[in-house]
């Protein structure tokens, strides 16, 4: 009699397979968890509403899936390459600071290596099917958002590049859609640059004293905590200039301007916290008010384009 040379699935299992399925899905989630708390994966909450914010102008509405999952699918991939990037640079530096010390623990060296490479490779693929400029453009980006982890060992100005690196977001969005450069990406990339560089500021103050120690640079090591923050006031004073004439460049309409009054309220509320110079407040404060900005910054957008 001929048979099937496909063996039967058991009608039960024992409690050692059971024991050891289970086993296995907690330590691949347990991985999966401290991977993106290695590259703070939460995070991404900051360039990404810029860069949706300039794709659904310049695409004056909905781009499309394919657009809008290129743009997505290369800020995710750039992010995590940034992010690991930055880790293995500050590898040793960061297990002698006591509020980073925990993070090579989350995750082997080799696997960061090859996270790195991998999202690397998966960016500039992307950016490939998506247009020329943006696939000749993108070992720059690349080059951009990397830099910044090195800057630290040789200006003060390393806030300001951290703010080049997310400025670049909302420039290669409105390229992934037009495929040419214009006014509008380019005063938003210069509020975002303002903006990203004021918030690390704040968050800067918190390893004043690791960055002296370990002879770094920054902002705050430079001009101290008192006037770092002033210097944050001012470029936070910037990028609501610069999201005005964002809306004028980009012909936006009243809902825009109406919807950006919250923002110097959330930026007063985020620089009172941070001048208690109180960590735990400075740290809460700075992920959620930034968090709301970017949100607030792609629904009014949207809003004001679809309406």
């Amino acid at each position: 009699m001929w048979e099937s040379g496909l063996k039967p699935i058991p009608s039960s299992i024992s409690f050692n397979d059971f024991l050891t399925f289970l086993l296995f899905h907690l330590r691949t989630a347990s991985l999966v968890k401290n991977f993106l708390t290695f590259i703070r994966f939460s995070h991404t909450v900051f360039a990404l509403p810029f860069a949706l914010g300039s794709m659904v102008v310049a695409a004056n509405g909905w781009p499309g899936w394919r657009v809008f999952g290129s743009i997505l699918l290369c800020m995710v991939f750039a992010r995590t390459a940034a992010m690991t990037f930055n880790r293995l640079a500050d590898w040793e530096i960061d297990k002698r600071n006591p509020r980073t010390a925990a993070r090579h623990k989350l995750l082997g060296k080799g696997l960061a290596i090859a996270a790195c490479t991998v999202s690397s490779l998966l960016f500039l693929g992307t950016t490939f099917f998506i247009n020329p400029l943006c696939f000749l453009l993108s070992p720059l980006a690349l080059a951009i958002i990397f830099f910044y982890s090195l800057t630290k060992r040789f200006t003060h100005a390393a806030q300001f590049f951290l703010g080049l690196a997310l400025s670049v977001s909302p420039v290669g969005a409105w390229l992934a859609v037009t495929g040419s450069f214009a006014a509008p990406p380019l005063i938003l990339a210069a509020g975002v640059l303002s903006w990203v560089a004021g918030f690390d500021i704040i968050y800067a103050t918190q390893d004043l004293e690791a960055d002296q120690r370990e002879g770094l640079r920054s902002l705050v090591v430079w001009l101290g905590v008192s006037k770092g923050l002033a210097l944050a006031r001012l470029l936070h004073f910037i990028l609501l200039i610069a999201l005005l004439f964002f809306g004028v460049s980009a012909h936006l309409g009243s809902l825009y301007f109406f919807g950006l009054i919250p923002i110097p309220f959330l930026l007063f509320y985020e620089h009172r916290i941070a001048s208690t110079l109180d960590l735990g407040k400075i740290n809460k404060a700075f992920f959620e008010t930034n968090a709301v900005v970017g949100l607030l910054f792609v629904v009014i957008v949207t809003l004001d384009r679809v309406f």
